[in-house]
């Protein structure tokens, strides 16, 4: 068994969350004249690759502490959006199971491809990543309870839309982008499709049914597209944690591994090593043909 880090890299240019703590670090002590490099890192949770938990919405929910591992790891499938998600697109249960074999107890890990406008890819747009990306309505959200997922991976900023977030009142000039293109595609305004009852539903409809997600998952992703394996989330063992900055990874089988290598060989790489996935559109195409 080998793994597939589907985490982005962090570092004191990786956005956190809108109006959250950054990611900030220095030295408090260095070889010379202290004998030892030291850094004091401050940031918030909701940063890079993390496992937002129950306590982040829902006061009597869970720490991070108390994820067992059995909830953290364990067989998952990986869906590729990309194809019919594009800026500000609303998802459905029925795009998820056309493409993948969803099993009720999973971890779902959902590709938009929004991932590849990340900080950390060639083709980074933060608005996009941030701002743009699609998400679902409360009709995924009651598919995701009565399939019992365990936990559900966005590789975007947020598992909600984000027109159904603050982002709405902060970004007025996305808003109404956002609305036109809604009244374009679904025939409603964003008021209508959002409503007020809706808000951040992912979240606070979620939590306190205890299926909770994970947020700029990233990494090597492309290689996994429609397919199945099992997926590890390992977020610090954090006491009182309301989320967790965390390291994601797939583990597959050493033939199948040496196969997807082989796979990754063929791509143009970022300068962290990972696939470049916006210049790897054959991946895509690959996945769809499954």
């Amino acid at each position: 068994m080998k793994m597939i880090d589907l985490t982005i890299p962090l570092g004191i240019g990786t956005p956190p969350w809108p109006t959250y703590e950054p990611l900030e670090v220095k030295y408090f002590k260095r070889l010379a004249p202290n004998g030892a490099n030291g850094q004091l890192v401050t940031h918030s949770n909701h940063i890079g690759t993390h496992l937002d938990g129950e306590i982040h919405f829902y006061t009597p929910g869970k720490d991070i502490a108390s994820l067992s591992m059995d909830f953290l790891v364990h067989e998952g499938a990986v869906v590729d959006l990309s194809d019919c998600a594009q800026d500000y697109d609303v998802y459905t249960s029925k795009q998820v199971e056309e493409r993948v074999e969803v099993k009720e107890g999973d971890i779902l890990i959902i590709h938009t491809g929004f991932h590849h406008y990340g900080w950390d890819q060639p083709t980074g747009d933060e608005i996009r990543y941030m701002i743009k990306h699609p998400g679902p309505d409360r009709e995924f959200a009651e598919w995701a309870k009565r399939k019992k997922l365990r936990w559900i991976g966005v590789d975007c900023g947020s598992a909600d839309h984000p027109m159904n977030t603050k982002i709405r009142d902060w970004m007025p000039r996305q808003a109404a982008e956002c609305d036109k293109h809604f009244k374009q595609k679904y025939g409603k305004g964003l008021d209508q499709v959002f409503s007020d009852d809706k808000y951040q539903l992912m979240h606070i409809e979620m939590f306190n049914e205890h299926v909770i997600h994970a947020e700029c998952v990233g990494g090597d992703l492309d290689l996994l597209l429609n397919q199945r394996c099992t997926i590890g989330c390992f977020p610090w063992r954090f006491v009182d944690g309301e989320s967790s900055i965390s390291r994601i990874v797939a583990m597959v089988e050493d033939d199948r591994y040496e196969k997807l290598m082989a796979k990754k060989a063929k791509c143009e790489l970022t300068r962290f090593g990972d696939i470049a996935g916006a210049k790897a559109a054959w991946l895509h195409e690959e996945a769809r043909k499954r």
